[in-house]
C-alpha cells in the first residue's frame, strides 16, 4: 500500500519535467537568436521590443479580464517586482551582454547562476528540502557548466569580464523571479501576462534604436518577434512557471541548467557550430547532474 502512494504524482511530475525542458529549449533558441541578431547589427533594445511588445499586447486582454485593477489579485507592488526580475531588465542584461562576449558565455553563465541562485533561495526563503542527492546533482551541473565554458573563458578579453558579469546578474534576477513565483503562488499564464504587459512601461527605452529596427528588414524582425516574443518571452515564462508549480522551486530552478546543452545543439543545427570534445563531455555531466536533481 505504501509503495503505491507515489503513483498519482508521476503524471504531474512528468508534465513538470516536460514544461521545464520546453522552457529551457525556448531560452536556448532565444540565446542563439539574440547572438545572431547582434551579429547582424540589431540593437539589444530592438530585441527587447520584440520580446515584450507582441506578447504584452496579446496578453493584455487576459490581464484586463482577470482584474487589471489589482492584476488579478497579485497587486501592483508584487506585479512590478515580478516584472523587474523576470521582465525587461532581465532581457536587457542578456542582450547587452552579447555585445561583449560570444554565445557560449551567455548560454553557460546565465543558466548556471540561475540554477544555483534559485536552489539557494528555495532552501533559505521557501524552506524547501534539499536532499544530498540533489546537492550532488547541482554540483555535477556546475562541473559540467565549467567544462563547457572553459574554452570560452580562455578567449575572453578584458571587456568580456563586464559582459560575463551582466550574465551573472541576469541569472541572479531569474533565480529571484522563480522563487517569487513559488512564494506568491502565481499561476503560469498570469506570470507570463504580468511580466510581458508591465514590461511595456519600458517602451520608450525599447524604441531608443527605432531606426535600427527599420534598417534590419522584415525577415530579421519577424525572426526576432517569433523567437524572442513568442518563445523566449511568453512561452518560456509560461512553461517555466508551470514547472515551478508542479515540481517546486528547488527542482524547477535547475531547468536553466539544460540551456547550455540545448544551446550547443541549436547552435550546431542553426549556425553550423560543431561542439568540441570538452563541450560534449560537459553536456554529459550536466545531463547526469540534472537527472540526480529530479530524484527525491
Amino acid at each position: 500500500m505504501d509503495q503505491a502512494l507515489p503513483e498519482p504524482l508521476k503524471p504531474s511530475t512528468a508534465l513538470g519535467v516536460a514544461c521545464g525542458a520546453g522552457a529551457a529549449l525556448c531560452w536556448a533558441l532565444g540565446f542563439v537568436a539574440a547572438r545572431h541578431g547582434v551579429n547582424v547589427g540589431l540593437s539589444p533594445f530592438v530585441m527587447a521590443l520584440h520580446r515584450y511588445v507582441w506578447p504584452g499586447l496579446a496578453l493584455l486582454p487576459f490581464l484586463v479580464a482577470d482584474g487589471f485593477g489589482d492584476l488579478g489579485g497579485i497587486g501592483w507592488r508584487r506585479g512590478f517586482t515580478l516584472a523587474l526580475f523576470g521582465g525587461l531588465p532581465l532581457a536587457l542584461l542578456s542582450y547587452i551582454g552579447y555585445l561583449f562576449v560570444p554565445l557560449g558565455h551567455g548560454g553557460v553563465i546565465q543558466p548556471s547562476c540561475a540554477a544555483l541562485g534559485g536552489m539557494v533561495l528555495a532552501r533559505l526563503v521557501l524552506k524547501e528540502p534539499l536532499p544530498p542527492r540533489r546537492v550532488a546533482g547541482a554540483l555535477a551541473i556546475v562541473l559540467g557548466l565549467c567544462i563547457i565554458g572553459t574554452e570560452a573563458l580562455r578567449t575572453m578579453g578584458a571587456q568580456g569580464v563586464g559582459g560575463d558579469l551582466l550574465f551573472v546578474a541576469a541569472g541572479g534576477f531569474f533565480a529571484v523571479f522563480g522563487m517569487l513565483v513559488r512564494l506568491w503562488r502565481v499561476p503560469a499564464l498570469k506570470a507570463a501576462a504580468i511580466t510581458s504587459v508591465l514590461s511595456l512601461v519600458g517602451l520608450p527605452i525599447m524604441l531608443f534604436k527605432f531606426d535600427n529596427l527599420l534598417a534590419a528588414g522584415f525577415s530579421e524582425n519577424l525572426l526576432q518577434a517569433v523567437v524572442q516574443g513568442g518563445l523566449t518571452g511568453a512561452g518560456g515564462t509560461y512553461l517555466f512557471t508551470r514547472a515551478v508549480v508542479l515540481l517546486g522551486a528547488s527542482r524547477a530552478v535547475l531547468f536553466p541548467s539544460l540551456v547550455p546543452p540545448f544551446t550547443l545543439l541549436v547552435g550546431f543545427l542553426a549556425l553550423g557550430e560543431v561542439p568540441s570534445v570538452s563541450q560534449l563531455v560537459g553536456l554529459l555531466v550536466v545531463v547526469v547532474g540534472f537527472r540526480l536533481t529530479q530524484k527525491g
